[in-house]
């Protein structure tokens, strides 16, 4: 696990020292993904520079540093992530090659020389984000793995410079980049609490989607878009659980996974794995102990409100496993002590609070391992989510409505009159009802009827956040197109949503940034693409069953987890927000959303924030909304100091200069 950055100098006019100087500033921002090893190449007669941080993982001699040339030295490549089958391909690539280390590297750069870019990008398995210059065809190609979980961002600054990295600090050491906000990006940020691909928050930088390659040709005037090279959308139609009957599924399964978690557990170094004690990470950490010597190291943790606290389920697996278990308990004050570094975590404003025990348990594990594998991604393959059910029982529901009666009844709830009728009223309804029943969720409906069973629209909607009326962003709020295409039922739709948004942008943003703040690795098997594309194409009766998801999971936990050790209610990795605004967060909040501050800023209506603020204390929960306009206004913080401290630096070399 590493971090790459570069650029291409379309107008030629800097010197070789100028492009080490720049390049070599670039990289240094990302020493945190990369602390063992770094390096830079440069062909200054094509505008090209590359740099890198190692943090090695495999092969940890010097024969592992990059940027690495193949042995034709057509290709030049700096690689973030891991190849997990690259012993097997080094197997295959040994008749044509032979080879001086022992890294995945290395690996890539033969295969690519032997079966070209995309041939290559077929037989990988793995995580990887990577630059691959072909000095033949003076040609830059980017690449985002098939899932996105390792990040890559690009764009051209004003000087007709392309730059790219791992992460949106690098830019910010380039002398040519202008970091302007790009206010489609606050807009839908407010809507998914994350900035949703392929944009970023600043202009003319985007993120590169996952399984989408883009090839830059130097000497070309025009940005290049990326191309996809794979897509869950474009997979069979074919159901293979269809074909197979439950207990071949569930054996096929069990193999898939197992070999996925064997070869992520190759590393030559410390490795462990998170374990939360729910469906997922259980089975992740059961498989690994059935293939393991000796106990695998797990790590969890707590906190003293019972309600989100996993830590006695997890502790209770661990037990029965046999792991080396090891948990930590957290309260506001550790909480107090992170919320500063967000900003500079995630470069970019990023409101999924479970943001905070992420970083908090991979600080922990750090101490003891450089690897961890996670249950990431299994909700979404399998149905974890209760919002897949509850929103699909609604929407399925309104598609049986004439659309003169959803047209009316969308009209009526969207009045603000509607609206101040249900706030009169609400107090007096039964609290277990209260919570759904509000102007907020009215509007939202509105919204479902108006959106005419397009399931996808509707699943927009079910997700989005702050999308009222009046909106809260002066200028308007337009929803944004989603990547994902709608195929078969509402249920179908939401998880290829989840696959193509939600995980990669959200989930995956979350664990890379977390625990490469503290240079840790997280793999996540069940994001070997091979389980992948065999869990889009099972039928429903093999996800949810009996008002549950994830039955074929559960199923399989079963072979090794007794099954009252997992069966509970899904808690979620979130952290008592609401609690802690109200007391240890309450002044750290009200600095951020103090009512002229917000106004003199100009990006959003004071007067929605401050009444749900209001409302938060007297003991209405908003902690979700408010959360997202406090990390937005703590980022806006740190990036008005950044600059700040950047321009006075340059002040200084200016002077010295004189």
């Amino acid at each position: 696990m590493c971090g790459l950055v570069g650029f291409v100098d379309l107008s030629k006019k800097w010197n070789g020292w100028q492009f080490q100087s720049m390049v070599t500033k670039m990289a240094d921002t990302l020493i945190h993904r990369g602390p063992d090893d770094g390096g830079i190449w440069i062909e200054a007669e094509s505008g090209l520079a590359l740099g890198f941080r190692r943090l090695a993982i495999v092969d940890l001699s010097p024969t592992g540093h990059q940027p690495m040339v193949s042995a034709s030295k057509r290709y030049v490549l700096v690689f973030n992530g891991e190849i997990y089958n690259f012993r097997t391909l080094r197997k295959e690539l040994e008749t044509y090659t032979s080879f001086s280390g022992n890294s995945d590297t290395e690996i890539m750069l033969a295969a690519f020389e032997e079966w070209g870019l995309e041939g290559a990008l077929k037989r990988f398995v793995g995580m990887f984000a990577f630059a691959l210059w072909d000095s033949h065809k003076k040609q830059l190609h980017l690449v985002r793995d098939r899932l996105g979980e390792k990040p890559l961002y690009y764009g051209v600054t004003g000087s007709h410079v392309f730059l790219f990295a791992s992460e949106l600090k690098a830019f910010k050491a380039h002398p040519t980049f202008n970091a302007r906000l790009n206010y489609s990006a606050i807009a839908g940020y407010l809507r998914y609490s994350y900035v949703p691909a392929p944009l970023s928050i600043y202009e003319n930088v985007f993120k590169i989607p996952p399984g989408h390659i883009l090839t830059m040709t130097p000497f070309g005037s025009a940005l290049p878009k990326p191309v996809p090279y794979w897509s869950v959308d474009h997979l069979s139609s074919v159901r293979q659980g269809g074909v197979l009957s439950e207990h071949e599924s569930l054996r096929y399964f069990d193999e898939l996974l197992t070999e996925s978690i064997v070869q992520e557990m190759v590393a030559d170094v410390p490795l462990g794995a998170f374990l939360s004690g729910g469906i997922d990470s259980s089975l992740i950490v059961a498989i690994m102990q059935r293939q393991s010597s000796r106990p695998v190291k797990t790590f969890t943790i707590g906190f003293k409100e019972s309600a989100y606290n996993e830590a006695p389920f997890a502790k209770k697996i661990a037990e029965y496993l046999g792991t080396e278990h090891t948990e930590i308990y957290l309260g506001p004050r550790e909480v107090l002590d992170v919320v500063p570094k967000l900003a500079s975590l995630y470069d970019e404003p990023f409101a999924d609070s479970s943001q905070i025990p992420t970083f908090l348990v991979s600080s922990f594990a750090r101490k003891y391992v450089t690897v961890c594998l996670s249950g990431d991604g299994g909700d979404e393959l399998f149905g974890g989510y209760s919002r897949y059910l509850r929103a699909n029982n609604i929407c399925t529901r309104l598609k049986y409505f004439p659309p003169s009666v959803r047209g009316f009844a969308a009209d009526a709830l969207s009045r603000e009159s509607f609206g101040k009728l249900i706030e009169k009223w609400r107090p007096f309804l039964p609290p277990n009802r209260r919570r759904y029943i509000s102007e907020d969720n009215a509007k939202k409906f509105s919204a479902l009827l108006e959106a005419n069973n397009n399931f996808l629209a509707m699943y927009e909607i079910w997700l989005s956040k702050w999308n009222g009326h009046p909106p809260l962003m002066k200028g308007g709020f337009e929803p944004l197109k989603s990547l994902a295409v709608e195929r078969g039922t509402f249920l179908d739709s939401a998880m290829r949503f989840d696959l193509a948004t939600y995980l990669p942008d959200d989930i995956l943003t979350k664990v890379d940034r977390a625990s490469m703040g503290v240079s840790l690795e997280v793999r996540a098997p069940f994001l070997d693409h091979r389980v992948v594309e065999f869990a889009v194409c099972l039928p429903l009766r093999m996800k949810f069953r009996k008002g549950k998801g994830k039955w074929l999971p559960r199923e399989l936990l079963q072979k090794y987890v007794p099954k009252e050790l997992t069966e509970r209610p899904k808690m979620g990795f979130s952290i008592p927000i609401d609690q802690w605004l109200r007391g240890p967060l309450y002044d750290w909040a009200e600095n951020l959303l103090e009512n002229g501050r917000l106004k003199n800023q100009g990006i959003f209506d004071p007067a929605p924030i401050r009444n749900k603020w209001k409302e938060h204390c007297a003991g209405r929960n908003w902690s979700e909304h408010l959360w997202d306009i406090l990390i937005f206004q703590a980022w806006l913080d740190h990036e008005e100091a950044t600059q700040n401290l950047q321009h006075d630096q340059e002040k200084a070399q200016h002077f010295c200069r004189q």
